[in-house]
């Protein structure tokens, strides 16, 4: 019996170590997955480049997971997300933290920037933002096929002088 809860035991402690190791496959899949991403994305507010939101890094349907109805397609992403650009002149985006596991990615980001311009039709009111959020990604063969940013919205609305 001892002999038998031992055997036990070890399996079952082969089987946990086994389930926290990913292939090296996997790893390559997902190391893939975030040089893509990080690729896309820095291209997009550190050069300021739109157009980088295309068919190589995002799949056709991209989503964009938002209260209400969701973007949908790559240029309702490009749309939504070139808010940033207009309405913050001096954006700065940075990754805090991204890791993930196979086609699921998490993003810990800073977003700063002056309100300067047009940001989803809320005129420019000079002030600051310093806003922190959290991505959930989804990849699909190698590209982008859906975000859901969750970030403190009274707080960016407060930074913004809208709310007190």
């Amino acid at each position: 019996m001892k002999k038998q809860i031992k055997h036990l035991l070890i399996f079952t402690i082969i089987g946990l170590v086994a389930i926290g190791c990913e292939t090296p496959q996997e790893d390559l899949k997902l190391s893939e997955n975030l040089k893509t991403y990080q690729e896309a994305w820095s291209q997009f507010f550190d050069e300021r480049n739109m157009e980088i939101i295309n068919e190589q890094y995002f799949t056709e349907d991209v989503t964009v997971v938002i209260p209400g109805d969701n973007i949908v397609g790559i240029e309702g992403t490009k749309n939504y997300y070139g808010n940033f650009l207009t309405g913050f002149s001096d954006a700065e985006f940075t990754f805090v933290d991204i890791f993930g596991q196979g086609d699921k990615l998490v993003k810990h980001w800073n977003f700063k920037g002056t309100h300067d311009g047009d940001f989803f039709g809320i005129p420019p009111t000079g002030k600051s933002l310093n806003l922190f959020g959290t991505t959930l990604i989804l990849m699909e063969n190698g590209k982008i096929k859906q975000e859901h940013d969750f970030y403190d919205n009274l707080d960016m609305l407060n930074q913004l002088g809208l709310m007190e």
